[in-house]
């Protein structure tokens, strides 16, 4: 899982580790927040109203959830489930509420957290991608400092500072993952 605050990073991490990365597909998380401009449903997210949403919630079908800038979102457990048994490897970029949930039902995912090399950074790229209200950008700002606090409760922390050096870690911490013990025939 990356997570992080909004502005790190996690999309444009995660689409160049996917495409150097055989055998990892990208979860597409259920939202009830509008589209932006440019999203594309079932790429970038999957648009739901707010009713399906708390169905799949409430019968107990999403790995995690949470409420995140005033919208929900989630994983749906089956779907991640599907492509664990095809043997393929998964890519969740949550929010720290939702990684927090999954490392509590799976406590064998990975959870990275990624940093931005400094707050001032992290509100410069909010603001440069313009595609958030004002509003949006200072609840963002302020909600990135709880999230920054919970960087110490995962298990790697990578600094987006430089993009290459950002992804070539990621993707040295898939490598180890996949060579855990656990996830070996020799472990079980």
């Amino acid at each position: 899982m990356l997570s992080g605050p909004s502005g790190v990073g996690k999309s444009t991490v995660g689409d160049r580790v996917l495409a150097r990365e055989a055998g990892l597909v990208r979860s597409v998380s259920l939202t009830t927040r509008p589209p932006r401009r440019g999203d594309v449903d079932g790429r970038d997210y999957r648009f739901v109203p707010v009713a399906r949403f708390e169905e799949l919630r409430e019968s107990g079908r999403l790995l995690e959830w949470a409420e995140v800038h005033g919208h929900l979102y989630g994983t749906e457990a089956a779907w991640v489930d599907g492509r664990l048994a095809e043997g393929k490897d998964v890519l969740l970029e949550i929010d720290v509420q939702g990684g927090m949930s999954v490392k509590e039902r799976r406590p064998d995912s990975a959870l990275v957290f990624l940093l931005p090399p400094s707050r001032d950074d992290l509100e410069r790229r909010l603001r440069g991608r313009a595609t958030d209200r004002e509003e949006d950008v200072v609840r963002r700002l302020a909600n990135a400092s709880a999230e920054l606090a919970a960087a110490s409760r995962y298990d790697y922390i990578v600094v987006n500072d430089d993009l290459d050096r950002c992804v070539a870690d990621v993707r040295g911490i898939l490598a180890a993952e996949r060579l855990r013990t656990s996830r070996t025939s020799l472990g079980g």
